[in-house]
Formats: structure tokens, sequence, C-alpha cells
């Protein structure tokens, strides 16, 4: 049986869904993939652009489970999928496609856009829906409980040194093998505590949860982290940092701060880069929508940054409440830049010009090598794609 998750919102997702499939995004612990991996117990893939299609491919079997991949798993609606939901079925809630367990040939054609199917059926079943970009650390509160049930049933610990302080339940602390956590404040009383394999707290970190650090990842001497704040793997965080998401291979290892925010990956915050979260005047938010190329509502008081892959900021830049920054922009200057920079921009407050692509490759090829990664072509012409994809945006 083959599981592969489809697109849903992706326009909506962007500027993170630029550079990968919506299921390839993180929120708790796990990407959405691999929560669907461990819950169903199968490999997964992707349904998603063409253009992503070569490092993302669908593999096609006789009897297929297609899953939109912007719901995050429950352990009723995955037990419902495999032992409940008839064949040729759709299940849906409202306008929202949930899952489909069908055949190769009818599976191909509903991903292809033939969207009737022998019976839907209407779900009463309730689950997360990431629709947008800021639901990554708005939902990341319960993705993370979720996730940390998940991964630490029936297993136990790595001891916690004797050197830290915790406030709150020592149960809901969990250190996979390899991590290190020395002379830190946990505090559970809000929720779980999670450090990943070979992942770094180092002395000073204050954190209170919920909160994940995820494989290799690391927390700076005296960082302060309020959950529910996942840093994702290969990352490394200083300062002040709340109710946030770092996808991966993403620092903000100085001193600044990052609210209500969600950072890709390779991405660099400069020394004492700092972002709003709250308008002065205390009113909703609004942000750059890609699907409308406009600004719209958010309902929300607190939003912050909201950044692509392969962008970098200076020291001391700002950014104002509810700011889009594209993939592989380069901003400085001690002012507040635009509230959204389109993918591609070299600049700052003072104005912008194109980002050659030649250049930002040079600069991203340098970045990947230092975690022993490589731009290889397929990487490339992704990222060749998004460049000729945004130019609409870029109108210096």
């Amino acid at each position: 049986m083959g599981l592969i998750l489809f697109d849903d919102n992706r326009e909506t997702l962007k500027p993170l869904t630029f550079t990968r499939p919506v299921a390839e995004l993180r929120v708790g612990i796990l990407t959405i993939r691999e929560k669907w991996e461990r819950m169903l117990n199968m490999p997964a893939s992707h349904h998603t652009a063409p253009y992503l299609s070569t490092k993302y491919p669908a593999n096609f079997e006789s009897l297929n489970i297609l899953v939109n991949g912007s719901i995050l798993p429950t352990q009723e609606l995955c037990d419902y999928i495999l032992q409940t939901l008839p064949s040729n079925t759709l299940l849906v809630k409202g306008d929202t496609p949930i899952v489909l367990k069908t055949t190769q040939a009818t599976a191909k054609a509903f991903l292809a856009g033939e969207k009737k199917v022998p019976t839907v059926l209407e779900s009463d079943l309730e689950f997360i829906e990431i629709e947008y970009p800021w639901d990554l650390f708005g939902k990341n509160g319960a993705a993370i409980e979720a996730d940390f049930d998940l991964l630490t049933k029936g297993r136990t610990s790595q001891p916690l040194s004797a050197s830290n302080r915790v406030i709150g339940d020592t149960n809901r602390i969990f250190l996979e093998e390899g991590a290190w956590v020395e002379c830190a404040i946990l505090n559970t009383e809000g929720g779980s505590i999670y450090i990943g394999k070979n992942a770094t707290v180092m002395e000073g970190s204050i954190i209170r949860g919920s909160f994940a650090l995820c494989e290799s990842a690391t927390t700076k001497m005296a960082a302060k982290i309020y959950g529910p704040t996942t840093i994702g793997p290969h990352s490394k965080v200083g300062g002040e940092v709340n109710n946030s998401v770092i996808l991966g291979y993403s620092n903000k290892g100085h001193d600044g701060f990052l609210g209500n925010s969600v950072l890709g990956e390779w991405c660099n915050l400069g020394a004492d880069t700092n972002n709003s979260n709250l308008k002065n005047n205390y009113g909703e938010v609004r942000v750059w929508n890609y699907e409308r190329q406009s600004f719209s509502r958010t309902g929300l008081q607190f939003c912050g940054l909201i950044m692509g892959d392969h962008s970098k900021s200076g020291i001391n830049t700002m950014f104002n409440t509810g700011t889009v920054i594209g993939v592989s922009s380069n901003l400085f200057g001690g002012d507040f830049p635009r509230k959204f920079v389109p993918s591609f921009s070299w600049g700052s407050s003072k104005g912008f010009e194109i980002y050659q692509f030649k250049k930002a490759m040079e600069t991203a090829e340098r970045v990947m090598q230092r975690r022993n990664k490589e731009l290889d072509e397929i990487e490339l012409a992704i990222l060749k794609h998004v460049f000729e994809e945004t130019n609409v945006n870029r109108k210096y």
C-alpha cells in the first residue's frame, strides 16, 4: 500500500512552500510527513508542484492512501483510515479533503484534478489543519505535546544531569541519546520539553515548555526560550525566543528577540536582529498573502516574522509586526525594511535591488558546505524556478 501526501493550502503557506511540499513543514517535534509515517507505519511520498517532484516524487502502488498534507494525524483518524474507511471513498470535512483510499488509476485521476469519486463521506473527527504560516506557531503547543507522547511512549529518557534545575514534572522532560544539558532551568508547568539526539542546551539557558530542540540543534549560553517553541535540526539559537518555529539548519545565534515567528531552512539572523510581534496600537496584524498578491487580515494580535529558506539579516536589523520575507533575500541596515520583501531581494529600508541568482547560489553553497550538505543540481533547479516565479514581485 502506498502513502501519498498531497499538497493543500500550498499558496497560502508561501513563502515556506516555495521550496518544499506542505507535508515537509515542521510543527511540533516532527514534520507532518514524519507524523503520518510513524502513525500509519509506512513510508510516505509526495504529490506536489511539478518543479518539486524530482526531489519529492510520488510513489504509487496498486492500492494507495492519499492524505491531505496539511492535516496533522491523530490516533483516531489513523485507526479510522486503516480499519474503517472503505476503498474508493473520499473522506472530507466541509470543503476540506482528508483522505482517499483507492487504486492507482483512481489516485492519479484524483490528483490530476478529477475530483469525482464513487463515494464522498463527511467526517466528524477532529484534527489540526495547517492553513497559513502562522498556524505553525499558533498550533505548535498542541503539536509538541502530541509528538512528545508519540515519540516517548514506552521509552526511557537519558538521565538529566544534577546541575540542572527543574520546575514542574520531570517526567515531561525527555532527552534522546547524546543530548547534553547542563546548568539550565527547565520549566514543564506549561508543557513538555524534548531534547533531541545530540542536541545541546548550553549552560545558563532558561526554557519554559512546550519546547522541542531537535537533533543536533543548540541553545546558546543564557538563551531565554518561551514555549511553545520548536528549534529544528542543526539550528543554533540564542537571545530571547517566544512561541516560534525554526524548520531546521538555521541560526539565530546571538542576542535579540524572535517572537511569534517562523524561519525556514538555511536562514541566519545577525547579532541583535529583533522583530516586533505586537503593533503599537494592539490592532490586528495583516501580512502578505501570495495567493491574493496583497496584504490580508490574520485575525491575530501577535504575529512576527515569516522568513523563507536561505534568507539572511545583518546585525541590528529590525523587522516590523507581520513581516514576510521570501526565499534567498539578504537584508541589512538599522531601520525597518518593508513588511513584504520578495524572494531574491538585496537591500534595506533605503531600497532594494535584485539579488542576482548566481551570487545568491554562491552564498547558499558556502552555507550548506558548513553543514556538510551539497547544493546539487536538483536543489539549484528548485531555487531557479522560485527566482523566475517570483520575478513578478520584484518591482524595484
